[in-house]
């Protein structure tokens, strides 16, 4: 596999970063996951965004430019002889001196690299499970999509390792909060209901998407601070994070769900589809600066 690695386009087996890195010793450091739709990178504006604002957050200097991903984006495609790819972009401080830094980081490392996948994924249930870990709270004000990735991990070891299934965290409090790589909704008597921000959730650029579409469609969202006993007396419940869109919940401990055959989950997909070969943000959607296609 060819990967990206600060400028140049290299063989897996001769890339190689300094153990000074920052990202590792300290993982000051934060990434984007998408992916490409015939080639074209979904919403990557608004994962740009949300990257330089971690960025930011984390005083790290670094030029990225959202031509230049796309070409990179494009020329791994190409060399890696894919159609499509899971794609993640992953930003760190860089070498420095041992010790923690109060400077700005001026020599980031930037790695983008790439994971076959196919061109279309039907909708694929999923059975949600409840962790006795807690969510951590993040590491600043809001949760940044960073290196810091214990908690998850530990999560994923508590349910195993099985594909068919995903976490589901609750806060401290005891509020339901997010899935292991992904947030969670789900709809009652007509209503989509999601976890807020207050929560200490990652905001997920598929859950933006998702709630603009939800207005789009004229559904009503609400978000809030909700309890296990919200979520199960659901009509339907769904994760969703940009790899796998949205993906139906068929159960959560003893409660059986609509899954894949749920209304909304299915009207919610469908018009997701329309959007993924040419859609560059959110924005643009909601300003109708776009020409929806079936796919």
């Amino acid at each position: 596999m060819y990967i990206f690695l600060n400028g140049n386009v290299v063989h897996q087996s001769e890339a190689s970063i300094s153990p000074f890195d920052h990202g590792y010793l300290y993982g000051l450091g934060v990434f984007e996951t998408f992916r490409t739709y015939g080639g074209h990178p979904f919403l990557l504006g608004d994962h740009l965004a949300r990257l330089r604002s971690g960025l930011e957050a984390l005083n790290i200097e670094a030029d990225i430019q959202e031509e230049e991903v796309k070409q990179v984006v494009g020329t791994l495609l190409r060399k890696n002889g894919w159609e499509d790819a899971y794609c993640r972009l992953n930003v760190s401080g860089g070498p420095g001196e041992i010790g923690l830094q109060t400077a700005p980081y001026e020599d980031a490392t930037i790695i983008l690299f790439q994971k076959e996948l196919p061109p279309s994924m039907p909708l694929h249930e999923k059975e949600g499970v409840f962790l006795q870990l807690r969510r951590s709270t993040p590491e600043i004000d809001e949760r940044l999509k960073s290196h810091h990735y214990l908690n998850n991990l530990a999560a994923k070891r508590e349910i195993g390792p099985s594909p068919d299934k995903e976490g589901i965290f609750l806060t401290d409090e005891g509020y339901v909060c997010e899935g292991i790589t992904s947030n969670i909704f789900w709809v009652k008597e007509g209503v989509i209901h999601t976890p807020s921000i207050e929560t200490g959730l990652l905001n997920g650029i598929t859950r933006r998407f998702i709630m603009a579409l939800a207005h789009q469609l004229h559904i009503p969202v609400r978000e809030g601070l909700y309890r296990e006993s919200d979520l199960e007396s659901a009509d339907e419940v769904f994760f969703t994070n940009s790899v796998q869109e949205i993906v139906p919940v068929h159960k959560a401990g003893n409660i059986r769900f609509a899954g894949r055959n749920g209304k909304y989950v299915n009207m919610l997909h469908e018009h997701y589809r329309k959007y993924v070969r040419y859609l560059h943000s959110i924005e643009d959607m909601k300003e109708g600066n776009h020409h929806a296609t079936n796919d």
